[in-house]
């Protein structure tokens, strides 16, 4: 880790950089929040480790309106939401300096509570140069262990993959995690019948309280303006009228990044209320893969979503394969 600080210290001071957008530690030592950083004494809050979730590409959006250039530190998968947004004009590469750093997996403080471990003081074991195969707590009750990949984030069992796709450098190794099926839970609900797939999107949907934390953290929600915003037609308080309104809210969010959603999975992340809204993502991603062939959006700059761009191959309306 000292490696890297000196690094980021040596970019900073030689006036490389004029700032460097990272982590740093919260008021417990499982939080660490996403924070910009522009003098080498700031860095002393610097912290990189397994709870280090937050995809912090769509901060370059802002960063790239600042004078100089800007420092951001990538996980591999933080790179496809990176790619996808110089696609789409949102940033400029030539604003940013991309330190490409390893991950192990990312944790899911909510995952260790729920197995009953409570009053935690203290973590181990999560650090980018541990082996991450067990984690250790701290807890007023005493001292527990858990096995790694048992705590974490959803997302990370179905992992892209640990090549960057777009670096200057590149810090620390990363260790596969992929055990899981990425389209599982959709071939779940799609296995119901209509009037259960209702119900379990009501029953998931009625817990969202509209905070917003979800269209704010994903990086293919970058409208300068959201439609959710305007207060010319009410727009701001629709989705609260009733039920409907309140589903519809997310319904339509999912379709305005299809074909642009690189499953990055914050927005399930950020939810306070637990709802598992990559599924919405994953279903286009799904019938996108079905019906125009594999597509990863954010692999690479230059090559087209399906949805914008046209063959003769292409699915016909009410056409289904």
């Amino acid at each position: 880790m000292q490696e890297l600080i000196k690094r980021i210290t040596e970019l900073l001071e030689n006036g490389e950089v004029q700032r460097v957008v990272g982590w740093k530690k919260g008021d417990l030592g499982y939080n660490p929040e996403p924070a910009y950083f522009e003098t080498a004494e700031a860095l002393k809050d610097f912290v990189y480790d397994g709870f280090c979730g937050a995809n912090l590409s769509k901060y370059m959006i802002k960063a790239c309106e600042l004078e100089g250039k800007t420092l951001v530190l990538l996980k591999p998968c933080d790179t496809y939401s990176f790619n996808q947004l110089i696609k789409e004009h949102r940033i400029s590469k030539e604003k940013i300096y991309v330190i490409g750093v390893g991950c192990k997996g990312k944790l899911d403080i909510e995952k260790i509570k729920a197995m009953g471990i409570k009053g935690i003081t203290a973590i181990s074991g999560v650090e980018i140069t541990d082996e991450c195969d067990t984690i250790n707590i701290e807890t007023v009750y005493g001292n527990k262990t858990v096995a790694y990949k048992d705590a974490m984030l959803e997302r990370c069992h179905v992992c892209k993959g640990k090549e960057h796709k777009v670096y200057d450098e590149l810090f620390f190794d990363s260790a596969d995690t992929d055990d899981g099926d990425r389209f599982a839970g959709v071939d779940y609900i799609e296995s119901l019948s209509p009037e259960e797939k209702f119900e379990f999107f009501k029953k998931e949907l009625s817990k969202c309280i509209r905070c917003n934390a979800c269209r704010n953290v994903c990086p293919a929600c970058s409208c300068r303006k959201c439609v959710f915003d305007s207060t010319k037609f009410d727009a701001d308080r629709k989705a609260n009228v009733d039920p409907f309104e309140e589903s519809m809210f997310h319904i339509i969010r999912a379709f305005h990044v299809a074909g642009r959603c690189t499953d990055c999975g914050e927005c399930s992340r950020v939810c306070p209320q637990g709802i598992p809204l990559h599924l919405f993502n994953r279903k286009f991603i799904k019938d996108i893969n079905a019906f125009y062939g594999e597509y990863q959006a954010g692999a690479e700059v230059d090559e087209r979503s399906p949805l914008t761009n046209f063959t003769f191959d292409d699915l016909e309306p009410g056409e289904r394969r």
